[in-house]
């Protein structure tokens, strides 16, 4: 019993340092979100330093030490998090000097600078798993090896000295845009997300969508649509997206008949959707607003439509489903009542219009973000059941710093591909080779790319993945002419598909997990239901219109076409309209889907009428058999 005492009251003496230095972290954000940011160096350097504390705090050597961690393999956690802390002061304490010496790194700068590398990798590796630090390690190899190969592939010798003197001492490698991004924008909506959930706003979500449309066909299903957007456009991880709501979602989707494979996967592609779904946009759109050089207003503007046409189509295909199997919806008595609902919860809404109000009126994403976190605390106390007290605070303080550290540490080995992309000249060299693979063909381009995105970004947050992604497809792009918006449009949409495209599909598995079905039965089934995403990419690129580039009248005729669209898709794709489709039937309305989507007059029409033509079909044959039916009778 002693040992049990003694081993519990370490536990909650590592809980509690947690806590503070987690907290710490929080107000450190906030002070400078308020009052500035520090230089570069400094305020990404404090950053990364709380982030790998907590890290090695929080995460043990190996997963097989989780449940019995030996308080020597502690002691051997803090003496990593005090190096990691070293790097990091060193270089906030010495950046005014390093800038009177031009930049040249002194011995201590180089042995701190390449342990600190080390330990971004291990701290990486212990949160996310191996992927991203193997693919770091590639880059860090062709950086240091890449002059002994021969051809294109080959470059220039880099010594190591470079190497570190590039990646530790400047803002062109770790401590690059990324982690600037994830040490200014990204932390301050993580931390707004981390305070929506403590006052309630996550479980008034799901109370609000069941309310809304639990009573309709297949009302579950819609109800995990609605949910899992509104809460996946504040969060970072799909994945979390789908285990926090889909617990409660999909075993109601099971409920009233869905079949375990769709329910999963219907959760999983909403919670993937909320990644692209304005205004926050899983942080993706600012670190996309800061990667272009352009205003967050105007990643949003142009995610909206794509972002609604995703949900349209996924909640259409939801539909289409509960009338093929003849569901219903939950009864009225097994749901919340709409209006009471509404009055209970409905002001935690006040805080996200707010948000974008203020964005809206200029105010930069991290005062916005500062004041929509302010707003959470003020409105939450209108009700007592919703009133954040001191305690609740801080809670969401420390949920908020350690929710930041998968974002903190991917945009950490971003940065440090990035810095080896471009000390090698990679980045140049790769834009030739796939123009030059693909015959200068666009459409062979984007299909490259696009392949290139998905699998880079499997196994990692949606935010890792776009950066590795677009640092080198993003070229690519551009240099055929495509939009730069819609070039790094594109690359985040297949970035974000990569969480429910097999073979590592995690927000799948986590959604088959849940339902108890087949992981890659629920994959397949999660990219039918997300179709409409694998194909507006191409459309934006070619036809700006959607992504809200034109004149006004275009873009309305391109909108109200691409929806008319996602309902021939997701019929076609269903198998049901009006009633069952044959496989020709379907295969006519997939292709008016891609005709309505893609915006143009004649493909428009060819669209209308084909649906139009085969809804009066069915609709005409359907009253004919009731007809004849009743007769026989």
């Amino acid at each position: 019993m002693e040992v049990t005492k003694e081993t519990d009251h370490r536990i909650s003496l590592i809980a509690q340092i947690v806590r503070i230095v987690a907290i710490a972290m929080a107000v450190f954000q906030i002070y400078t979100a308020q009052f500035g940011l520090f230089s570069a160096l400094v305020q990404r350097s404090i950053h990364l330093a709380f982030a790998c504390t907590l890290v090695f705090l929080i995460y043990p050597l190996s997963k097989r030490f989780a449940g019995a961690y030996s308080w020597r393999l502690r002691m051997i956690d803090w003496g990593l998090a005090a190096v990691a802390i070293t790097t990091l002061i060193h270089l906030a304490m010495t950046y005014k000097t390093l800038a009177m010496r031009g930049g040249e790194a002194s011995t201590a700068d180089l042995w701190l600078g390449g342990i600190l590398l080390l330990l971004v990798l291990e701290c990486t590796r212990r949160l996310m798993g191996p992927a991203l630090p193997i693919i770091t390690l590639i880059a860090i190899l062709y950086t240091l090896i890449g002059d002994r190969i021969p051809g294109m592939w080959g470059h220039f010798p880099i010594d190591h000295e470079q190497f570190i003197s590039y990646q530790y001492l400047t803002t062109e490698g770790l401590f690059g845009i990324p982690l600037g991004v994830s040490a200014s924008f990204i932390f301050v909506f993580i931390m707004f997300g981390a305070f929506l959930v403590s006052s309630g706003t996550g479980e008034f979500f799901i109370k609000f969508s069941n309310a809304l449309a639990g009573h309709f066909r297949g009302g579950p299903a819609k109800v995990a649509v609605v949910s899992s957007g509104f809460f996946g456009t504040i969060s970072g991880s799909a994945v979390a997206n789908v285990v926090s709501t889909g617990s409660f979602t999909i075993p109601l989707m099971k409920k009233i008949g869905y079949r375990g494979v769709f329910a999963g996967a219907v959760e999983s592609v909403s919670s993937t959707g909320g990644q692209f779904m304005p205004p926050v946009m899983g942080a993706g759109a600012f670190i996309m607003a800061d990667m272009l050089g352009v205003g967050y207003l105007e990643v949003v503007k142009a995610a909206i439509l794509p972002g609604v046409l995703y949900f349209l189509a996924l909640f259409w295909m939801v539909h289409m489903e509960a009338l093929k199997l003849g569901l219903r919806g939950l009864n009225r008595e097994e749901l919340p009542p709409l209006w009471a609902t509404i009055k209970a919860g409905g002001h935690l809404m006040i805080p996200a219009f707010l948000l974008i109000g203020f964005l809206i009126m200029g105010y930069s994403p991290m005062k916005a973000g500062l004041w929509a976190i302010i707003s959470v605390w003020g409105v939450s106390a209108i009700r007592k059941a919703t009133r954040m007290g001191f305690r609740a605070v801080l809670n969401a303080m420390e949920k908020g710093a350690t929710g930041c550290l998968e974002v903190a540490l991917a945009c950490a080995c971003a940065g440090i591909v990035i810095g080896c992309v471009t000390q090698t000249g990679l980045g140049l060299k790769f834009s030739g080779l796939i123009i030059d693979a693909a015959g200068g063909n666009l459409i062979l381009s984007l299909i490259f790319v696009m392949f290139a995105s998905i699998i880079l970004g499997m196994g990692l947050t949606t935010s890792a993945a776009y950066i590795l992604t677009v640092i080198l497809g993003g070229p690519v792009l551009i240099e055929l002419g495509v939009n730069p918006l819609a070039a790094h449009m594109f690359v985040f949409y297949y970035a974000c598909l990569s969480t429910v495209t097999p073979p590592v599909a995690l927000a799948s598995f986590a959604g088959a997990a849940i339902a108890g079905s087949k992981p890659f039965a629920t994959g397949f089934e999660s990219m039918r239901l997300a179709a409409v995403a694998y194909l507006v990419p191409y459309f934006f690129v070619f036809s700006p219109e959607l992504i809200w580039k034109g004149s006004l009248g275009a873009i309305g005729l391109a909108a109200f076409s691409a929806t008319i669209g996602t309902i021939a898709l997701g019929s076609g794709l269903m198998g049901y309209l009006v009633d069952r489709l044959n496989w020709i039937f379907r295969l006519l309305l997939l292709a008016a889907g891609v005709a309505l989507i893609q915006p143009g007059l004649w493909s428009d029409i060819f669209g209308v009428i084909v649906l139009g033509g085969l809804a009066f079909y069915q609709r005409r044959h359907g009253r004919k058999t009731v007809a004849a039916d009743t007769v026989t009778m």
